[in-house]
Order: C-alpha cells, then sequence, then structure tokens
C-alpha cells in the first residue's frame, strides 16, 4: 500500500478524535478570567426607580450572588424558581442585573414571575455584562465579602448547580474559609 492512500485516513482518524475529545466538554463550564479577581465597578439606573443608582460600592458588601438576566431569555425562565428559592430561604442577597432588556418588558416579566433580587440593575447598553465577561444570560455570579468574584456559572443554575456548588461556596464564604475556595 502506498503511502498517499493513508493520508486520507490518517486526517479522517485525527478529526474522529478531535470531534470525540469535544463530546466530553460542557459548554456551560466557560472558564472566566475575572475568578479570584475583584468584581467589575459599575454604576447603573435602578430597574424600578431610574433615577436612582445601583453602585458597586452600594451593594452589600457579604457574600451576594449577581445574577445577570432578561425578560428575553428562555433560558432565564429556566432558572427563576432556582431564584426564587434562594430568595424565599433568605440563602444569599440576589443582585439582578437586567441585560439588553425593554424596561417595561423587565418589568412586566418580574411581576409576572416574581422578584427574587434585593436589588436591580438596569444594563440597557450592556456595557456591564462585558466587563463581567458576560457571553449570554442567564449568567450567574458568586461574589465574596471583599467584592471578589468566587464562582461563574453560564446557563441557567439547576437545582443541582446550587446545592453543589453554590450553597457550599456561599457557607465557606461565610465561615472564612474563602482562602480554601
Amino acid at each position: 500500500m502506498k503511502l498517499g492512500a493513508l493520508i486520507p485516513l490518517v486526517i479522517f482518524i485525527c478529526t474522529v478524535a478531535v470531534l470525540a475529545a469535544g463530546l466530553d466538554h460542557d459548554p456551560r463550564l466557560v472558564p472566566s478570567p475575572l475568578i479570584d479577581h475583584p468584581a467589575p465597578a459599575f454604576s447603573l439606573p435602578d430597574l424600578f426607580e431610574p433615577n436612582h443608582t445601583v453602585a458597586s460600592e452600594s451593594v452589600n458588601r457579604g457574600v451576594i450572588l449577581v445574577n445577570v438576566w432578561a425578560s428575553w431569555c428562555s433560558g432565564c425562565r429556566v432558572e427563576h424558581s432556582q431564584l426564587i428559592d434562594l430568595a424565599v430561604t433568605h440563602a444569599i442577597p440576589i443582585l439582578g442585573i437586567d441585560y439588553k432588556d425593554n424596561r417595561s418588558d423587565a418589568l412586566r416579566w418580574l411581576k409576572q414571575h416574581g422578584n427574587p433580587y434585593t436589588r436591580v440593575a438596569y444594563d440597557r447598553v450592556g456595557n456591564v455584562g462585558i466587563d463581567f465577561g458576560v457571553y449570554g444570560v442567564p449568567e450567574t455570579y458568586v461574589i465574596d465579602q471583599n467584592g471578589i468574584i468566587r464562582y461563574k456559572h453560564t446557563g441557567p443554575i439547576t437545582d443541582s448547580v446550587v446545592k453543589q456548588h453554590i450553597l457550599p461556596l456561599v457557607d465557606a464564604l461565610r465561615a472564612g474559609y474563602s482562602n480554601d475556595v
């Protein structure tokens, strides 16, 4: 057999190997260069009171969940019950950032589905989302008491994400073990 006849076979095998390796990768696990770095500073209008601002320095300096969402986002609808559960149990304060949305649509959406957020910043243009490195909504971040991003989840959070990742991390951060997480 000639060497030239083996080239297509080698290319085919390499292509299959690359594609098979991609099947093991979870597309929601998008690494963030902001993990273990300060959360971006921001100042945005309050969704409910446009004459007031929601600024990063005015946000509770305890451990907080930041959820970037929009009324047009189908994944946001999927995760919303998890956010409501966290709010009802007071497990962690949740700051919402309404991303590239129409204000009236966002207000109507929260009225219809419930508001789990302690505050909602209105990021109409999406600049703060860009600063956070948002790839697409929903995205959720755990920020520690020093304003450091400790966790990022891309896509809808689920019950298992809350129980396996978010709540244990929140407990560890509140207990003062932030150097170990």
